[in-house]
């Protein structure tokens, strides 16, 4: 005779490395049903851009995600020059393209180190960890930093590339697409690896168009959408040649897959632009003061489809600044993904979509006990986690 309990986990739990709080209804090993509970983490980040300018923004919104820096750094630029109605030169888009599949790499080696931290083949963890820091010492040759960039700028970026550094990219990049095969060879086809995660963490196609997947998730299922391919931005589209990866697997497994094809297709993006980078200056002058209006931005992050909602007010100062990180779209898909799963695959298919909580929390609205709401200012929010510390004897 069964019997069904509820397993709580999170927001503090060995699987998890931020705080996120999921509740399973289990029977036995089995996970009959998934809810999730966000909110755990308190930033402020998109209140305290309505405090700032534009240029204090791009920096503050760059550290949304130290994974995905580069990609919100640029999502924001480009709204905002759209708004200024301003367009990068040509070699400026180049690099800001470059430097786009240079995070890319970064966080899929990473990726695919957790991935196989996950299911116990620390082997592979170490393998793509050792890339991994070929990549960094990449980003902080042609930025000065190995996390948070700070590349982009209104108008077009902020540093220019010269022969050596051409030359040490190309040497970098050639290095990494010797090694990568390997990799995808090694995650597709070593017996234990492929025995732990083909069939586990099912979404088929249909699912994750009804659930609204993005980005590699959505590619493993078969969902041939990419924004670089489908709304282009910066040097995509016509200039730079680019084709989507998809598989048909919609498992763990070709989650993998696609993420490791999609570095020897940025490998080829990142040569192609090295090659043929435009001469001319790197950016253009933009306004201190945005005109009024709003827009919607959209990059191609690592994990998906970013999205910036900006409104202008003609200040130097945003009206209202709104991030929709790729990993909200990819939660209820999760869920989805959970249900029917064994509790031992929780880990594994958690990580399979690459979730980063610090880009997806929010808050915003404060609500007391009698039911009242009110918004608040970016001076008050600082000030309640001051005096929160304190009444803890931390003093900050």
């Amino acid at each position: 005779m069964s019997e069904t309990f509820v397993l709580p986990v999170g927001p503090q739990h060995p699987a998890l490395k931020e705080p996120t709080s999921f509740r399973f209804k289990v029977d036995g090993e089995y996970i009959i049903d998934a809810d999730l509970r966000l909110g755990y983490n308190h930033r402020g980040m998109e209140k305290g851009c309505e405090a700032r300018t534009y240029v204090q923004d791009i920096y503050l919104l760059e550290r949304v995600c130290g994974i995905c820096s580069n990609a919100h750094m640029t999502c924001f630029a480009q709204g905002v020059e759209r708004l200024m109605g301003i367009e990068p030169p040509p070699r400026g888009l180049f690099i800001r393209c470059l430097m786009g599949e240079l995070e890319r790499i970064h966080s899929h080696l990473l990726w695919l180190g957790v991935a196989g931290h996950e299911i116990g083949f620390d082997t592979f963890f170490m393998y793509t960890w050792r890339d991994r820091e070929v990549v960094m010492d990449l980003l902080e040759m042609v930025s000065g930093n190995r996390v948070n960039y700070g590349m982009q700028t209104f108008g077009g970026v902020r540093r220019d590339l010269d022969g050596t550094q051409i030359k040490t990219l190309l040497e970098g990049i050639a290095a990494l697409k010797a090694r990568t095969p390997y990799y995808l060879n090694l995650g597709a086809t070593e017996p234990t690896m492929v025995a732990r995660i083909k069939g586990v963490g099912l979404l088929p196609k249909q699912k994750a168009i009804e659930l609204n997947t993005a980005g590699p998730t959505a590619r493993a299922s078969g969902v041939d959408f990419d924004v670089r391919k489908d709304d282009p931005y910066a040097g995509f589209g016509d200039l730079i040649p680019f084709t989507i990866v998809t598989d048909d697997g919609c498992d763990v497994l070709a989650r993998v897959v696609v993420r490791a094809k999609e570095m020897m297709a940025s490998y080829d993006i990142m040569e192609f632009i090295l090659k043929n980078l435009p001469a001319g200056e790197i950016r253009t002058k933009a306004p201190r003061r945005v005109p009024e209006g709003e827009t919607v931005s959209r990059v191609e992050a690592q994990r998906g489809e970013c999205i910036h909602y900006i409104r202008a007010n003609g200040t130097d100062k945003p009206d209202r600044v709104k991030v929709r990180a790729p990993t909200l779209a990819n939660w209820p898909a999760t869920l989805y993904m959970l249900r029917g799963a064994f509790l031992a695959d929780i880990p594994i298919i958690m990580a399979a979509i690459d979730p980063c909580l610090s880009c997806t929390d929010r808050m915003a609205v404060i609500s007391d006990c009698r039911g009242n709401e009110k918004v608040w200012d970016w001076e008050t929010l600082r000030q309640h986690g001051i005096d929160f510390h304190r009444r803890r004897g931390i003093r900050p």
